[in-house]
């Protein structure tokens, strides 16, 4: 058996993005209560020392600008989500979630 889950893989290899977790950034972002905007999650990562504009965070969420593991652990934080939730491994647990919404299933 290999190290990654067969839904990695899928990704993978269907991946011509530049990041695979963009999707499910803005649907945690969209599914927070209240909604949390481009421009909010923008401030919210800059107080964690992470500069990204509100450009960039649209390049990330679409799949456009690729991401660096300290910038995912930020987002994971800020956005209330496990990093696995982001890489589409689990849900979030609705002790963690910190939006009353159901996440929807990205396939970024």
């Amino acid at each position: 058996m290999g190290i990654f889950s067969p839904s990695i893989i899928i990704i993978i290899q269907g991946m011509g993005k530049k990041n695979i977790i963009g999707g499910r950034v803005r649907a945690a972002r969209k599914a927070a209560t209240p909604t949390i905007t481009q421009t909010e999650l923008v401030a919210r990562l800059q107080v964690l020392g992470i500069s990204i504009d509100q450009s960039g965070l649209s390049k990330l969420e679409s799949g456009q600008r690729p991401i660096s593991d300290i910038e995912v652990a930020a987002l994971a934080k800020v956005l209330g989500v496990p990093v696995s939730w982001l890489f589409g491994e689990d849900e979030p647990s609705s002790s963690r979630w910190r939006g009353s919404k159901t996440v929807p299933h990205s396939r970024f």
